[in-house]
């Protein structure tokens, strides 16, 4: 038992398995198969290895945006006049972030205070008081009703409403705009960023961005794209949209800074890149643009009043996005695999190929395949040839019969073995008629435990009874020949003298 399990443990770890290739010589089978392994290490090496860099292990990026506005313009309109609007009139929120809106256009109703007034026609239209449920509000209307419908104007009447009055009229909306010079205004964005895997940390004023350069610079893709101050209308241009048309009822830009920072290289050529798009749909004509409304409060003779612009403008989104790579041994172990494991689609299709559909699939199968047996005694060889056809016949003696078909020929041999007992004769050689050997296997129900091989030659049937003459026996180790009566065997089980 010990010395079995010694055995089997030096087999374990001294001995070394590998599979048997069948190499088939096929032009169109070997053609594709190359075909198909180029195409897999093109994919490996030109996407997986150099345009994704399945080499290296990623970190995400964590942010953080502000954002500065320059510019002045004026306007003369007949309510409030000449006035003056610098940054802190016309951008919203004033201390800049990521999100941010800049006006372009407006719409202004002075000296409301609150009270009671008629609604506007749209929402609160009445021909009596019945018609305006006092404590109720309409979704679009401007304040509480009062349960009274009074004179809107000489021919209509509306609800009264307690409310800020006037009720504002939002229309129409002027064109075009009111702040067209807006379009020429400056934005100042600085971006800080950190991979924190890495203990990265990069801001868009890089290496090149020094003061002297940034008092005069106006970023554009070609010349100056890494310059952080832009102006508004070529954000816009590069948005796809018109500034004029989008000023007049506001629309959204998107403003997008990427980081792909391969940190394999030195750390100045992670560099910022700006795009530019357009988020607003002219095409529909339901809620279009973008707008809000904003109230300056007052007090006028001791009684709170206010002024309330309607806001048409621009809301710039900056979204920051990035990645950083740097090389990782188990990435990279896992991306050699993989594309190892890719590279077994080329025998599965050449295989497909091979075995169901060309001409002589049949005969690949066979050689691809072997199919398991009955194992042979130690010393019998297994390379043993297919039987003839037809198969000769000896029947010249009543006690030696050759039975055969095309896969197997059982020996009765009934004066040597005795009544009963039969061997196994099987691939026998194609010459076998003429004397060249053939194998007789005596099968392990009849012959256990000591099952023999044998080959012999040239076997003469005689019409002498119970004798063979002239047989030369020949054992994988021995050879003997003699002449022996049938009726005594001479050499045990071990050595069936036939």
């Amino acid at each position: 038992m010990g010395q079995k399990c010694m055995d089997k443990l030096s087999s374990f770890l001294f001995e070394y398995d590998t599979p048997r290739m069948v190499l088939v010589r096929n032009k169109k089978v070997g053609l594709t198969f190359r075909l198909i392994q180029l195409i897999v290490l093109a994919y490996i090496i030109g996407w997986v290895f150099l345009y994704e860099k399945g080499y290296q292990t990623q970190d995400s990026i964590i942010s953080s945006v502000s954002v500065k506005l320059k510019g002045l313009t004026m306007t003369n309109e007949s309510t409030l006049g000449p006035r003056i609007w610098d940054v802190v009139d016309y951008v919203f929120p004033p201390q800049g972030d990521n999100s941010f809106v800049v006006m372009t256009n407006f719409i202004i109703t002075p000296g409301q205070k609150q009270g009671t007034c008629p609604e506007l026609p749209d929402t609160g239209l009445c021909s009596q008081d019945s018609d305006c449920t006092k404590g109720t509000y309409s979704r679009q209307g401007q304040g509480i009703m009062t349960g009274k419908c009074i004179d809107f104007n000489a021919s209509v009447k509306t609800c009264e409403i307690f409310g800020w009055c006037p009720a504002e009229v939002d229309y129409p909306i002027p064109t075009p705009a009111l702040l067209p010079e807006v379009e020429n205004f400056t934005i100042f964005i600085k971006n800080s960023i950190t991979f924190p895997k890495f203990k990265v940390s990069r801001r868009n004023l890089v290496e090149s961005v020094t003061v002297q350069y940034l008092k005069k610079c106006t970023y554009h893709k070609v010349t100056d794209s890494l310059c952080p101050v832009f102006d508004l209308g070529y954000v816009v241009k590069e948005s796809g949209q018109n500034f004029s048309v989008l000023a007049v009822k506001g629309g959204v830009v998107g403003i997008t800074i990427d980081w792909n920072c391969d940190l394999d290289w030195p750390i100045r050529y992670c560099k910022p890149i700006y795009q530019f798009h357009g988020l607003y749909n002219d095409e529909s004509n339901v809620s279009p643009g973008f707008n809000f409304r904003y109230a300056k409060y007052y007090r006028e003779d001791g009684m709170e009043k206010r002024t309330l612009y309607k806001v048409f403008g621009i809301r710039f989104d900056i979204l920051v996005n990035g990645k950083a790579g740097k090389f990782d041994i188990i990435p990279t172990m896992t991306t050699i695999g993989s594309g190892i494991g890719i590279f077994g689609v080329a025998s599965v299709l050449c295989d497909l190929l091979l075995l169901h559909f060309l001409q002589g699939r049949d005969y690949y199968k066979q050689k691809k395949f072997k199919y398991a047996e009955q194992e042979p005694h130690p010393h019998c060889p297994t390379d043993l040839h297919p039987l003839p056809s037809p198969l000769p016949k000896c029947s010249r003696h009543p006690h030696h019969q050759l039975q055969g078909s095309k896969s197997s020929v059982r020996c009765r041999l009934t004066g040597i073995l005795g009544t009963g007992l039969a061997g196994t004769l099987e691939q026998v050689v194609p010459a076998w008629a003429t004397g060249d050997l053939l194998s007789l296997r005596h099968p392990r129900d009849l012959y256990q435990p000591c099952v023999g091989c044998w080959t012999c030659a040239e076997v003469s049937c005689t019409p002498s009874p119970c004798s063979l003459e002239q047989i030369q026996i020949e054992e994988w180790g021995w050879k003997e020949s003699q002449r022996e009566p049938c009726s005594a065997p001479q050499h045990g089980r071990e050595r069936v003298i036939l």
